[in-house]
């Protein structure tokens, strides 16, 4: 596999919302996306950085925050806390989970003020959803109706369901997302904007280059965006919750949240750099295009959008001086029990409360296994107790019982034991089978768990045919056998996290995910760790 001489990766999670904590279905998206593909990045010896934070200015806080019955600045700053704790509750192994700072709202501003005194904005005159009740202009998470697009219901600024947008008084039948018996009226306001049209060119280029790349439903929404005009992007909002707009033409008004999410990337990433023990020139100096970064996105195609069009243009517009992703990998949404997460409706499944539940290596197997990738996929507690203890625990469980037998039968403790060149050759298509689905051009972790699963069932049923060899070539056997499944845990380790670990703090074992850990002719045999079965609530 390939090895440190890849250039850096940096790795990008949209910052979530911070109106409550992370639920089963923010996780099966893209943070165990991020985190699995970095954790393969990290074993086979490639330099990643992972990261992600808070996305404060959201309106979202906002409109939560009134039905909760506090105030946005207490809602973020405990949803912070949260979704820190459950990241790192669930295995997410994030270098730097970045505050919503002073040095972050630097960043913003720096950004867009470059831009900006570089004349790449324009005044717009828009009608908004407006309540006459509260003298709001409404927007985002303000704001609901029916989308013009495809008439499902839809959040302003973005449609959910199609994944196109509705700026400002687009909305067919507005409500207050707070007060829904409010009546609205719309009403001016000039704002600026970003010519999302005089980067069409640009645009385009990119994703000719790089389609291939993306999943087909992220394909068909860039086709169909780019097939008609490009809409003005907002860069100011006449709204107060967000940092203050700097500009002479918008006083009063505040930075559109979705402008923060370059700059915020990039002061997540400094953020990072600062917690691995390194001093960034400038929170945005790893972005600069003379670094050459491998820049990756994993994100919900509600995102795709904003991510890889407005964002896009953002970066473009600075001229050249930032890199651009080199892959936008995205999934669809993951339902609870075939219905869609709510969680002003109770219908919601808590990351923390899972893993404080199910040994989070099951349910990181489990979320893996049923991944949202190309379409809606579900979570059922009582499939993952049935998959779980079927297809990985009992099986696992019972190839670790059976090694430990026959080497014991052997008298094989502690001695190397030989390996065929059929072994070695078992082991290496192994890691070549994983590296298809963990590299870039056709990751997957629907596959990679199934890939276990496969492994897995293989390597028990030729443990059970172990048991009836007591010949010369038991030995060999048993060794091809172990250096098989050192190379499986070794395979399922970014998924794994914890078996892995209590393989790793044996003596006698070290993972090492690569095709020359399998160049080998002979293996010490070593303590395979048990899987902890589920456990029932109540």
């Amino acid at each position: 596999m390939a090895q440190s001489h890849h250039r850096r990766t940096v790795i990008i999670a949209p910052p979530p919302t911070p109106n409550g904590d992370l639920h089963v279905g923010h996780l099966a998206g893209p943070y165990l996306a991020c985190d699995v593909y970095a954790r393969y990045l990290r074993a086979t010896g490639r330099d990643v950085i992972y990261t992600t934070g808070t996305d404060d200015s959201q309106t979202y806080v906002v409109a939560s925050a009134r039905r909760l019955g506090t105030t946005p600045e207490a809602l973020a700053d405990k949803s912070w806390h949260d979704i820190r704790s459950t990241l790192a509750a669930t295995g997410m192994k994030v270098d730097g989970f970045a505050p919503f700072d002073d040095g972050y709202r630097g960043t913003v501003l720096d950004f867009v003020g470059a831009l900006h005194a570089e004349g790449r904005f324009r005044q717009r005159t828009v009608r908004f959803p407006y309540s006459e009740k509260t003298g709001e202009f409404l927007m985002e998470g303000l704001v609901s109706g029916e989308c013009p697009e495809c008439l499902a219901e839809s959040r302003g600024g973005l449609c959910e369901a199609c994944g196109h947008p509705n700026n400002f008084d687009e909305l067919i039948n507005p409500r207050s997302t707070v007060d829904p018996a409010d009546v609205l009226t719309t009403r001016e306001a000039t704002i600026l904007v970003l010519p999302l049209e005089e980067y069409r060119e640009q645009l385009t280029a990119y994703y000719a280059s790089n389609s291939v790349k993306l999943r087909p439903h992220t394909r068909q929404l860039v086709s169909e965006v780019l097939a008609r005009p490009l809409p003005d992007f907002p860069i100011t909002y006449p709204t107060a919750w967000g940092i203050p707009a700097p500009f002479p033409e918008t006083p009063g008004q505040t930075i559109n949240a979705w402008v923060e999410g370059m700059p915020a990337s990039m002061y997540c990433t400094a953020h990072a750099q600062r917690e691995l023990g390194e001093e960034p020139a400038a929170n945005d100096a790893l972005w600069l295009s003379e670094q050459s970064i491998e820049l990756v996105y994993f994100l919900g195609f509600d995102n795709v959008y904003f991510w890889g069009m407005t964002h896009l243009a953002l970066l473009l517009a600075h001229q050249g001086r930032y890199i651009t992703p080199a892959a936008i990998v995205s999934n669809e949404f993951y339902e609870l029990e075939n219905e869609k997460f709510s969680t002003s409706k109770g219908h919601v499944v808590w990351g923390r409360d899972l893993v404080a539940e199910v040994p989070r290596d099951l349910v990181r197997f489990y979320l893996a296994l049923t991944a949202p990738e190309h379409q809606r996929t579900n979570f059922s507690r009582a499939a993952l107790e049935k998959i779980t203890n079927e297809r990985l625990t009992v099986p696992w469980n019972n190839l670790v019982v059976r090694l430990g037998k026959a080497l014991a039968e052997l008298g094989a403790v502690g001695r190397p034991l030989p390996v065929s060149d059929e072994g070695r050759r078992r082991a290496t298509t192994m890691i070549r089978r994983f590296e298809s689905t963990y590299e870039l051009n056709g990751y997957s972790l629907t596959r990679a768990a199934d890939l276990i699963v496969g492994q897995l069932s293989r390597l028990q049923e030729r443990s059970v045919q172990l048991a009836n060899v007591l010949d010369g070539n038991a030995p060999t056997l048993l060794g091809d056998l172990f250096l098989e499944a050192r190379t499986l845990l070794a395979a399922a380790a970014p998924i794994l996290v914890d078996l892995a670990d209590s393989a790793a703090r044996s003596e006698d074992f070290e993972i090492e995910l690569s095709v020359a850990a399998c160049d080998v002719t002979q293996v010490v045999p070593f303590m395979l760790p048990l899987l902890s079965s589920t456990v029932s609530a109540g």
